[in-house]
């Protein structure tokens, strides 16, 4: 049996630890000082998640916090936020030092949920989970677009090797394969070969052209969603429709950045100290979001590439001595806070999404 939760007295905030998995979701409450109060398990099931909120009343106000896994806990979340409960995310790298530093040695769920709430105890700007919105639909088709991409330049591989063996007058041009008048062409030309390499080239042409038709259906519908959601984004030079959908993709929410620094510490962008005494040196940031790092990359060079404000800039910095290497992640900065001043422009005036309907929230029992 589970323990019986022991309510929040005196206004104190109790902090609740979500351990999620496949198949359970174990919680731990702690107080504000890190003691464990009490311990769930429930199945990751609409029935446990009722079982969940159910034990959280007992508390009162909590704060839960649950491990980074969206995968695995994003339904639990939007049954947390639809029940009116204050939710944050803690990154499984924070949780090291928690283990470590707790007296019960060893690695289970409620050691993992323990951590998490001892974690949300000592950061103060964790980030905040919200329900779902315009950016998650943009997200996953930007993801699977990229993962169509993928799968036409590993066809279009096996494809070039098969017409070089059949005919080397067949060679195509580099990236010439997502062009569909081209694998006509190719399909045509095809035909008077025969033999087994000849069918499966056929066989790849064909895939390779329902594959450009797919990403190209697929660019259109981002293009649609894109150009309604983020016009303040779209305004910034060099920021084209599949880098804005990348970036609106995986902030997921600007307001859940306290600030530019905060931002530019996600994407990778903000230096990182390694100084001692009187000398203030930074390094490199090699972590953050690398995908958010390279769309900021690519609008970086393309405005260097013009002759606008970020060529401007650029060009500044080399004359007062920055290698070129240098100078372009100066401007990638620059590029990040404008970026983070757009997303926010741009969810102060909401629109309507073109996503499904939110999750419908669940009914506790009386």
């Amino acid at each position: 049996m589970p323990e019986r939760p022991a309510s929040s007295q005196g206004g104190t905030l109790i902090v609740v630890g979500v351990d999620g998995h496949k198949n359970s979701h174990t919680l731990v409450a702690v107080d504000p000082l890190g003691k464990r109060l009490a311990e769930l398990t429930v199945t990751a099931r609409p029935a446990g998640h009722l079982k969940a909120l159910a034990w959280l009343r007992d508390f009162g106000p909590v704060l839960v916090a649950v491990e980074d896994c969206r995968h695995l806990t994003r339904r639990f979340e939007a049954d947390l936020l639809n029940s009116g409960h204050a939710v944050v995310r803690v990154h499984t790298r924070l949780m090291a030092g928690a283990r470590r530093s707790a007296r019960e040695r060893g690695k289970s769920d409620p050691i993992d949920a323990e951590a998490v709430a001892r974690v949300a105890l000592r950061e103060p700007d964790l980030p905040k989970a919200s329900l779902d919105g315009p950016s998650r639909g943009i997200k996953l088709l930007v993801d699977h677009r990229r993962t169509l991409v993928a799968q036409r330049t590993a066809i279009g591989n096996k494809l070039r090797w098969f017409l070089h063996e059949l005919d080397p007058e067949l060679a195509v041009a580099s990236r010439g394969l997502r062009r569909v008048c081209l694998l006509d062409q190719l399909a045509q030309a095809l035909t008077e070969h025969r033999g087994t390499i000849a069918a499966i080239a056929a066989e790849l042409v064909a895939d390779c052209r329902r594959l450009s038709e797919r990403v190209d259906a697929l660019e259109g519908q981002i293009r649609r969603l894109v150009a309604v959601q983020v016009p303040h984004l779209l305004a910034i030079p060099g920021c084209g429709i599949l880098g804005a959908a990348v970036l609106i993709g995986e902030t997921a929410d600007a307001t859940r950045f306290t600030s530019k620094a905060a931002f530019a510490r996600f994407n990778g962008t903000a230096p990182i100290p390694v100084w001692s005494g009187n000398k203030v040196r930074v390094r490199l940031n090699r972590g953050g979001n690398r995908t958010v790092n390279h769309a900021l990359h690519m609008i970086a060079v393309t405005q260097v590439r013009g002759d606008g404000e970020g060529a401007a800039y650029f060009a500044k910095q080399l004359t007062v001595g920055k290698t070129k290497t240098e100078a372009l992640r100066l401007l990638r900065r620059r590029i990040s806070d404008r970026v983070y001043r757009a997303l926010l422009a741009d969810q102060a005036d909401p629109v309507q999404s073109l996503d499904p309907a939110p999750t419908t929230p669940m009914k506790l029992a009386a």
